[in-house]
Order: C-alpha cells, then sequence, then structure tokens
C-alpha cells in the first residue's frame, strides 16, 4: 500500500504508530531450503534468519510464547498502514472500501483453514468463538448432559456450566490420565460416552494450554458421532502450530485462533460451522436467521487494520510452512525436556509419544502442586535466571508452570530455561 498521501505520509512521520525507522528496510522472510522439516529444524542459521524478522524482547529468554504471536516485522509493517488507511479514511474507508477488504480476507482464511468461506465468520479470537457455539447450541434438552474436562480453558469450562442454567443440562467434567497415554485418553472419553447414555454435547480442547497435550480429536469425534453427540473442538492452540487444517477433526463445530500461532494481529479469530448444522447453533441475539454463519456473531465495530492485514500473516506463515514450524518447535521443546529429564526434584507433565505432543510442556517442583508453589517458581526463574514462564492452575494433578517457544526462539534461549531448573530443583 502506498504511502504517497501526503497526509498519511506526514501522520507516520510523527511517530503515532509506526515502529523504529529500521523496520522499514526489514528483508523479507528467508527463502525455505529443499530439505525435509526434521532437517530444517536443526537449522540455526535458517531459522536465526526467521527470527531476525521479529522485534522481540531480548534482555529475557522468552519462554512464555502460547499467549499470542508476536507479529513479524513485515506484517507489523502491514498493519500499522493499514492502521492509518483506516484512520485518514474514517467512515469512508468504513463503509465503502472495507467491507470488501474483509471479505477478502474470508475468503483468504477459508482457504487456509481448508474450509469454504460460508462455514466460519471471523471473531475476535477462539474464546469468543467457542462461547458463541458453546452458549448457541440448541440441540439440548433438560436432562441431556454435556462433558467437558480438566484440561479445557477455563472460561470454556464456565460456559459449559452455564449450560445447566441455561438450558437445563447435567454437565460432566473429566480428568485426563497422568501420565497419558494415547488409548488412556481415547479410553477416558469412551468410558464417559458409555457412561452417560443422554451426553449430547462435548467440548475437545485439541491442544490444552496447561501441558500442551495434544488430544486426539478426529478418533474422539468419530466415536461421538456414531452415537449422535456432537462435538465442539477449541483450536485455538492447534490449528498454526500443527501440521492439519480444520476438516481433520471430524468436527462439525470449532473455535479457531489467528492470532497466536499464525502471528496475525491480537484480536483475530474465527469460528467454523460445517455447512449443513448452522441452524443448530442459534442467531446471535435475536439476529436475523438466514442459514448465515456470519448470523451467529455480532461483534460490532471492528479492528479494520487487523482483519486485512490477516492475508498477509497467512501468506507469511504459509511461506515458512507449517510442517517446518511443527518440526522445529518439538525440537526446541524436546531440547529443553531431555536436558532435564535426569532432575529428581522437577516433575515433568509433557508426553513422551509425539501423538500427544505440541510446543507447549509445562513442569513443577516434585510435591509442589499449589498455584502459590508454581506462582513462586515463576517469579524465581525471572528474577534469579531471566527465563519468562507462566504458571497454570487447572488440572485435577495440580497447578504447574508452562514453558512454550516459538519459531523465533533460539537453542541457547532453551538450554538457558533447562540450566535454570537444574539450580532451582535441586
Amino acid at each position: 500500500m502506498s504511502l504517497r498521501n501526503p497526509t498519511r505520509r506526514r501522520w507516520l512521520k510523527a511517530g503515532a504508530l509506526l515502529a523504529p525507522t529500521a523496520t522499514l528496510a526489514a528483508s523479507p522472510m528467508p527463502v525455505r531450503p529443499a530439505v525435509s522439516p526434521q532437517e530444517l529444524a536443526a537449522d540455526e542459521g535458517y531459522w536465526q534468519s526467521v527470527a531476525a524478522q521479529y522485534d522481540i524482547k531480548r534482555d529475557v529468554a522468552m519462554m512464555d510464547n502460547a499467549y499470542w504471536g508476536s507479529m513479524s516485522r513485515p506484517v507489523m509493517e502491514a498493519y500499522q498502514r493499514h492502521v492509518a488507511d483506516a484512520n485518514h479514511g474514517n467512515s469512508y474507508y468504513g463503509r465503502l472500501q472495507f467491507p470488501a477488504e474483509f471479505e477478502s480476507a474470508r475468503q483468504r482464511a477459508a482457504l487456509a483453514l481448508g474450509v469454504s468461506a460460508d462455514e466460519i465468520a471471523f471473531t475476535r479470537g477462539a474464546t469468543e468463538a467457542l462461547q458463541i457455539l458453546i452458549s448457541g447450541y440448541n440441540r439440548l434438552q433438560p436432562g441431556d448432559v454435556v462433558l467437558c474436562a480438566d484440561i479445557d480453558y477455563d472460561n470454556m469450562i464456565t460456559t459449559m456450566h452455564w449450560l445447566k442454567q441455561r438450558r437445563g443440562v447435567e454437565v460432566v467434567s473429566i480428568a485426563m490420565p497422568e501420565p497419558a497415554s494415547y488409548e488412556a485418553v481415547i479410553d477416558s472419553y469412551a468410558q464417559a460416552m458409555a457412561r452417560y447414555p443422554r451426553l449430547k454435547l462435548m467440548l475437545l480442547t485439541h491442544v490444552n494450554h496447561r501441558n500442551g497435550m495434544v488430544l486426539p480429536v478426529a478418533e474422539i469425534s468419530r466415536m461421538a458421532r456414531e452415537r449422535g453427540i456432537d462435538a465442539i473442538v477449541d483450536t485455538a492452540h492447534g490449528f498454526g502450530q500443527l501440521d492439519m487444517r480444520i476438516p481433520d477433526l471430524h468436527a462439525d463445530f470449532a473455535g479457531i485462533n489467528l492470532h497466536k500461532w499464525i502471528g496475525a494481529p491480537v484480536g483475530v479469530g474465527a469460528i467454523y460451522i460445517r455447512r449443513g448444522r448452522v441452524r443448530a447453533v442459534d442467531p446471535y441475539m435475536g439476529e436475523d436467521d438466514r442459514g448465515d454463519v456470519r448470523t451467529r456473531v455480532h461483534t460490532g465495530t471492528l479492528n479494520f487494520a487487523a482483519y486485512v492485514t490477516l492475508p498477509l500473516a497467512l501468506d507469511l506463515h504459509e511461506q515458512v510452512g507449517v510442517a517446518y514450524k511443527q518440526a522445529r518447535l518439538a525440537r526446541l521443546r524436546n531440547r529443553w525436556l531431555d536436558a532435564v529429564r535426569d532432575v529428581s526434584g522437577l516433575e515433568l507433565l509433557a508426553s513422551s509419544d509425539p501423538r500427544l505432543s505440541s510446543a507447549i510442556a509445562s513442569f513443577r517442583l516434585r510435591g509442589r502442586t499449589s498455584m502459590a508453589d508454581n506462582n513462586a517458581l515463576a517469579r524465581r526463574l525471572l528474577k534469579e535466571h531471566g527465563v519468562f514462564t507462566v504458571p497454570r492452575d487447572g488440572l485435577a494433578a495440580g497447578a504447574c508452570v508452562r514453558a512454550t517457544p516459538s519459531i523465533f526462539t533460539s537453542e541457547a534461549q532453551v538450554d538457558r530455561l533447562s540450566e535454570a531448573l537444574r539450580r532451582v530443583a535441586t
């Protein structure tokens, strides 16, 4: 987008939104070598050139990259230009230009997700998408059963329990086995399906934010469908991190984040409802039901620039390649985990089965399961060792501390984490 407009150029020059001038000259993402994902995962030089495209705080080892994903410089610059365009055009832009750009972004997102555009609508994140799906799901009768688990996201558990008030259902919660195995996790859901014949709806968290376990969603969804049970999938941490697309989940409903692992501006997500199922979810607060997924969402005035920037973020995400991202993240995760497996004072909450593994993994000092214990541990890692992590609560087995690398994380930074853990646990 041109900066020739003098008003916009003066505004940008004033520095209202622009990052340091040096970022304007940022080089494009490096060309990916023609090697396998596993080979490229070990190429520290390539990943350093990727990391060079990000302005990231360097005075600490940033090991909490599951909150949201920083934008690369090209995405940040595009976002700033789009903010300037919207600010310059005001309602003229918002009413006449933005709608077509918004629809173009929706088409681009649908392509990346592997679905049709008429199956998705934009939201401000996965939380909003999932609250809409859960609260609006209208195939429940009083006495029916809905299911959630200890690995599910806090707000989603709250919304599932709210269905007792809204729909008169029984809410059942299960806990994942620890240590988890692929078969035991699937069996936990199979047992719940057998135990509750009136089970009608399940919340499935694709990659949970507490210990990073990847749920075998496709297998569980297929079992559920055979029994007439619907699944709403929380793939906030799945899409963009794992080499998959939405149809691979074999579920009719999903909430999606586009600002965690894609690197889009914060505040961009999507709701997915498989074609033919839209009327299983109520229109939003009395919206006219036209059988359009977009009538299930009503956010109001949007962050115009965030959505218009999304196509570029998706382009750069695909330029690096999700299979290559997944392999790199797995290498970094396994590097710090393997380095501390022999530390007796440390309890690792991370599966060794690659089918259950993501970039996210957690730990705690052995026997220290309270939130206070793990808050203290995270503070100590930061204060004494310059490693930034985040405590998490909610697992049936107790609280923990979460560590998550990103594609701009170096091996030296994860080594800093493992060295710090050795010191605090001995």
